[in-house]
């Protein structure tokens, strides 16, 4: 008991931290996929409570995604009447159940550790650079937005060049406020007074953001913030109170081919990402433990079912959650379901107090969170490690910043591939010499793709020498690699070269090179 408690100290404070981080991405991703803004806050207490007490991942925070907003805005817009996207939702659901019963979660495994290692770094320069505009004023696009083009035309990068303009005074001056804060507090303050551990920097940072906008409209008009620049949750009226947020699905529209399109979308990316995120919060656990990918996707299912029944748009888990969980220091599970609790009560309850938070101070927050992943260690980490790990991890930070998160991911696979199968080829065959004598050792997995540098070494091997070819501690060798070997072993005697085959013991081998047995040499 004394233990839960202990781990329970860690893990409420990094709840509150989470619910600060969810809260506008919650909200911004339901405004950029063209829901209503309370879909998104069903979908992150659906993500906390429900997937939380179900997965088996003790650090991952599941809630409404960017990287479905251009799939759910399609999805909206083609059926045109939300509660047949509802259905879409419900059957992703259900689908992402037969998915993890499937085995499908085994996917993420094949993820290399350069890409998953430049998806964070890549996130965490989005979270910085998405995150900037709105640190000064600049609310033009969605807080949440992860993709290289914005809503209204600009970009990542393009954006900068419109906002200077357009900063905000008050807005940036909360947010540097609140930026040094949670510096300050969670590096340093918190390690000289232990006794402060409970209290979250970054809730800190919101209390004292929200008190100085309130300072401001009294004391300096000039400065205080007008409601576009403040969290905006739905408020319940008299009439129908807080049940009028929640929509239900139309099953009438389970025919049509479209929601089933949507469903199946849904269901493969939502899946995808899960997988991606799990693996990523796995590397950033600092007690390395492993997710049950399979569960995870049952969970996921089950989350999708039940937000998509009471008027929620899809969940995965999500990695800037999971990673300011994380960094908040959370140790179990109990965080994620705990701020799907407080996220509750704070639309039930206190909505009013809540939209008085400024979103500049809730963006400190992110850019925070960002610096965390993205930290220059992290680049110097992969530099030492060499070419064929550095440019896999560069090329998908590269490509997520330019693209999306799904698309970078891809291209940050096909690269790593390339450099696998590069080193595979370049490390099969080993070619060693001394005079006329010449050694050729097939080594692992011989492909037909290493035919032809094994051709050009035979070739390039002068007359009157003595050639060992060692296939002891080949696991595989390609049948077009063994033809072009015993293609050499008929000519070889017309340059006066003695060849010998080192065989393993497999009859298979003895079997394949076929004119070894017509030759008699001697090892010289």
């Amino acid at each position: 008991m004394k233990s839960y408690f202990q781990l329970l100290g860690k893990d409420f404070p990094a709840s509150i931290v989470v619910v600060l981080v969810a809260l506008p991405l919650c909200l911004g991703i339901a405004l950029g996929s063209g829901a209503p803004l309370f879909s998104g806050i069903i979908a992150g207490i659906v993500g906390g409570i429900v997937v939380g007490l179900l997965s088996g991942s003790q650090l991952s925070v599941s809630g409404p995604a960017a990287g479905l907003t251009v799939i759910v805005a399609t999805a909206i817009a083609k059926l045109q009447v939300y509660e047949a996207f509802l259905l879409a939702v419900v059957i992703a659901g259900l689908l992402q159940i037969v998915l993890g019963f499937l085995k499908a979660g085994i996917l993420g495994d094949y993820v290399p550790n350069a890409v998953i290692k430049g998806m964070l770094a890549a996130i965490g320069l989005l979270l910085i650079l998405k995150q900037i505009p709105h640190f000064v004023g600049y609310d033009a696009n969605f807080i949440g937005n992860e993709s290289f083009n914005e809503a209204n035309t600009e970009n990542t990068f393009t954006v900068f060049t419109n906002f200077s303009a357009k900063i905000n005074k008050g807005a940036l001056l909360i947010g540097i406020v609140a930026l040094c804060i949670i510096i300050i507090w969670d590096g340093w303050v918190v390690k000289k007074i232990k006794k402060v551990q409970l209290i979250p920097g970054a809730l800190l940072a919101v209390i004292i953001g929200t008190f100085l906008n309130e300072y401001f409209k009294t004391a300096i008009p000039l400065f205080a913030l007008q409601s576009n620049k403040l969290v905006s949750l739905p408020i319940a009226n008299q009439d129908n109170g807080f049940l009028s947020f929640f929509t239900f699905p139309n099953w009438s529209f389970i025919t049509h081919k479209e929601v089933w399109i949507a469903a199946v979308t849904i269901a493969v990316v939502a899946s995808l990402e899960t997988l991606l995120s799990i693996e990523a919060v796995d590397n950033l656990d600092p007690l390395k433990r492993a997710t049950p990918t399979n569960r995870e996707l049952k969970a996921q299912g089950i989350g999708n079912f039940i937000s998509g029944l009471i008027g929620g748009i899809p969940v995965t888990s999500v990695i800037v959650r999971s990673s300011a969980n994380v960094y908040a220091g959370a140790k179990t599970k109990n965080s994620t379901i705990l701020h799907g609790i407080i996220l509750l009560l704070f639309v039930l309850l206190i909505p009013e107090i809540i939209n008085h938070i400024p979103l500049s101070a809730l963006a400190a927050i992110l850019i925070f969170t960002g610096y965390k992943l993205a930290k220059v260690s992290l680049f110097k980490e992969f530099y030492r490690k060499g070419w064929d790990q550095l440019i896999p991890f560069m090329v998908t930070i590269a490509a997520i910043l330019l693209s999306d998160l799904l698309i970078g991911i891809l291209i940050g696979c096909a690269v790593a591939l390339f450099f696998l199968i590069s080193s595979n080829f370049r490390s099969a065959v080993l070619v060693v010499n001394d005079s006329n004598n010449y050694l050729i050792r097939l080594r692992k997995d011989v492909s037909f793709l290493n035919k032809p540098i094994i051709k050009e070494k035979l070739e390039q091997i002068p007359e009157n020498s003595f050639v060992l070819i060692d296939v002891t501690r080949a696991d595989f060798i390609d049948k077009d690699v063994i033809e072009e070997i015993n293609h050499y072993l008929k000519h070889a005697h017309l340059k006066n070269i003695k060849v010998e085959i080192k065989k393993s013991s497999h009859k298979s081998m003895h079997r394949l090179f076929s004119q070894q047995n017509e030759l008699k040499h001697e090892f010289n």
